[in-house]
């Protein structure tokens, strides 16, 4: 096979260029390598990947379950299609929805802004998003619906 590939073949897969570079055609991604082993690493000293995932379950759990209780937000997505790690979800009120992330963002809750075409917010809630992360959310969501509920003389949600 060295030397007999045809001469469209990516310089990857020939034999040839291969061997004359010592496998090393491209520049090794070590630094990708390097960041691995660290996410690697932690992972396992959190207690390895069914630790993590019972974690995300819990988070999404949480958080899920307070947004089907809310009467100021929801869910449009098919309780068997929701995400562990991303949480999308709305007010049905675009200005309100601005003034949400605008209040999280100031108050410390970042990057909750929802897709740009769907709108909404969204809380990814990756392996890195610590289980106190996620209620911290939900207070704040608890706070904003209080005062929205009592500004509107407490019938906006009956």
């Amino acid at each position: 096979m060295i030397g007999h590939a045809r001469k469209e073949t990516p310089s990857i897969w020939n034999y040839a260029v291969q061997r004359d570079a010592d496998s090393m055609i491209n520049t090794p991604p070590t630094f990708a390598w390097y960041l691995c082993s660290l996410v690697f690493k932690h992972i396992k000293a959190m207690g390895g990947l069914k630790t993590i995932t019972r974690q995300n379950e819990l988070k999404a759990k949480m958080l899920y379950e307070y947004i089907d209780s809310s009467k100021l937000y929801r869910n449009v997505v098919a309780k068997e299609n929701r995400s562990t790690m991303n949480v999308t979800f709305v007010t049905g009120n675009p200005e309100l929805d601005t003034k949400f992330v605008a209040e999280a963002t100031a108050t410390g809750l970042q990057a909750l802004k929802g897709h740009k075409v769907l709108g909404g917010m969204r809380a990814s809630i990756y392996n890195a998003m610590p289980l106190e992360g996620v209620e911290a959310l939900i207070k704040f969501m608890k706070n904003l619906r209080q005062r929205i509920y009592f500004k509107h003389n407490n019938n906006i949600f009956d």
